[in-house]
């Protein structure tokens, strides 16, 4: 299996959602999902997708009608309750404040001083 191919633990939790949104169990579906996520990790056109996963405008269509019936929105939405601790990815950052931004109500404001001047910190977890 490829290092981009879903493997089958992804693909059971994967399918069991897409049977929620009433996409027939068809037996080409894993190759059709997996098109989808190779157009859309590789950034390549449509027409020169592997022949693996079966016919390019038959994929594309497939997308489309996801798309335009927000199928996919309702998978993330669904996946994001259930998400795999396993491969989160937490970044932090300073970023430099504007000189002035810290004199209406300081007891409300997350700016800090340091030898740079004011900063504010962000934070960001990625599951």
């Amino acid at each position: 299996m490829p290092r981009l191919m879903l493997n089958n633990k992804q693909w059971t939790r994967l399918k069991a959602i897409l049977l929620k949104q009433g996409i027939y169990d068809k037996e080409n579906l894993r190759k059709t999902v997996e098109g989808i996520l190779y157009h859309m990790r590789t950034g390549i056109p449509w027409r020169d997708l592997p022949k693996y996963f079966g016919k390019s405008n038959t994929i594309y269509k497939t997308f489309n009608r996801w798309s335009a019936a927000n199928k996919f929105m309702d998978i993330f939405k669904q996946l994001i309750d259930y998400p795999d601790m396993e491969w989160i990815l937490i970044d932090g950052t300073y970023v430099k404040a504007h000189q002035h931004s810290n004199v209406a109500n300081p007891k409300e404001q997350a700016i800090g001083q340091s030898v740079g001047g004011n900063t504010s910190k962000i934070h960001l977890a990625v599951c």
